[in-house]
C-alpha cells in the first residue's frame, strides 16, 4: 500500500509551493520528486490531492488536482483554557493528545497560583501542527498567547462556559452531564415547531430571511460552543472561582478523582467527544 504523505500548507488552494520547513521534510527525508502525489491540509477544513511539479534542493512546487472539503464531527467550538505547568513537557504532551482527539482552540492562563508565567507558543503551535498531520485533522486548533485570568474571563465568548475546580464549599455540576445536555439541546428541534416545520418554512415567513439568518437567530445556534477552564496544580484561588461565576462561568467537576493539570485538560476535551456520540 502506497504511503499517503500529508503536508500542512495554510491557504493551500492559493499557493503553489510548500512552506520551507515542509519542503525540507519532503525533499531531504521523503526525497520526493516531480510527479509524486502528495496531500495537503490547510487547517481550515479542506484536504487537497496534489502533484509535485518541481523539486530542487530547497523548494518543492505543487499543482492541486482535487480539493476535498471535510465535514466537522463537532458543530460547535471547543475552547480549552489552561494554566501551564512548571514542566512544559507535560503541557506539550497534552496539546499533542488533545489535537489528536480534536478541539478548536487552546489558551493559556496566568493565575494566582500559576507555576509558570511564560509560554513559548510558537513551540506549542509546531507540536499542534505535527499532531494535526499525524492524526489527519482537517482543522488546526488555534493556539493563543498567555493572558491573565481576569482578562480572559471578562472577554465575551459564545456558548456555555465552565470552570473546573476542587473547592468543596462551591457547588459543582458534573461536566460530562452538562456537555451531554448541550449536545442534546443543540440537536433537538424547537418545542414550538410542528412535526413538519423546517428551516425553509421559517425563512419563508420573512421576505428577507434566509437559512443562515434563521440558524444564527436560533437560541441553540451556538449551544454546542463551550469554553472550559482548567487551573494550575494548586487549583484556582477561591477568589478566581467566584470571579468566574460572576462572569457567567458554571462550576463543574470532572469526576471524583483529583487530576493533574494536563490530565484534567485532556479529560475535558475527551469528555466532550464521548458526549457528542450520544
Amino acid at each position: 500500500m502506497k504511503e499517503v504523505r500529508y503536508f500542512y500548507v495554510p491557504d493551500a488552494a492559493n499557493q503553489v509551493e510548500l512552506p520551507a520547513e515542509e519542503a525540507t521534510h519532503a525533499l531531504r527525508v521523503l526525497r520526493l520528486k516531480g510527479g509524486d502525489e502528495i496531500f495537503l491540509m490547510d487547517g481550515e477544513g479542506s484536504f487537497f490531492r496534489a502533484e509535485v511539479t518541481a523539486a530542487s534542493s530547497k523548494r518543492c512546487l505543487y499543482e492541486i488536482k482535487e480539493e476535498m472539503p471535510q465535514q466537522r464531527a463537532w458543530k460547535g467550538h471547543i475552547h480549552l483554557a489552561i494554566a501551564p505547568t512548571k514542566m512544559m513537557e507535560r503541557i506539550e504532551w497534552m496539546a499533542e493528545k488533545a489535537t489528536e482527539i480534536g478541539f478548536d482552540e487552546l489558551s493559556f492562563l496566568n493565575c494566582q497560583f500559576s507555576e509558570r508565567k511564560v509560554v513559548k507558543t510558537p513551540r506549542i503551535d509546531k507540536i499542534v501542527i505535527s499532531a494535526v498531520k499525524q492524526s489527519h485533522k482537517a482543522w488546526k486548533p488555534v493556539v493563543n498567547e498567555l493572558v491573565s485570568f481576569k482578562e480572559f474571563i471578562q472577554t465575551p465568548r459564545p456558548g456555555r462556559k465552565f470552570i473546573c475546580h476542587c473547592y468543596e464549599e462551591v457547588e459543582k455540576k458534573d461536566f460530562f452531564t452538562e456537555i451531554s445536555g448541550i449536545l442534546n439541546e443543540a440537536h433537538a428541534p424547537a418545542a414550538s415547531e410542528s412535526p413538519n416545520a423546517d428551516v425553509a418554512t421559517a425563512a419563508s415567513e420573512s421576505p428577507t430571511a434566509d437559512v443562515a439568518t434563521v440558524a444564527s437567530e436560533s437560541p441553540t445556534a451556538d449551544a454546542a460552543d463551550i469554553t472550559v477552564l482548567v487551573g494550575p496544580e494548586g487549583d484556582f484561588s477561591i477568589d478566581e472561582v467566584r470571579l468566574a461565576l460572576e462572569n457567567g462561568y458554571e462550576s463543574v467537576s470532572l469526576g471524583t478523582s483529583r487530576l493533574r493539570t494536563e490530565t484534567a485538560g485532556l479529560v475535558a476535551v475527551h469528555m466532550a467527544h464521548i458526549a457528542r456520540r450520544l
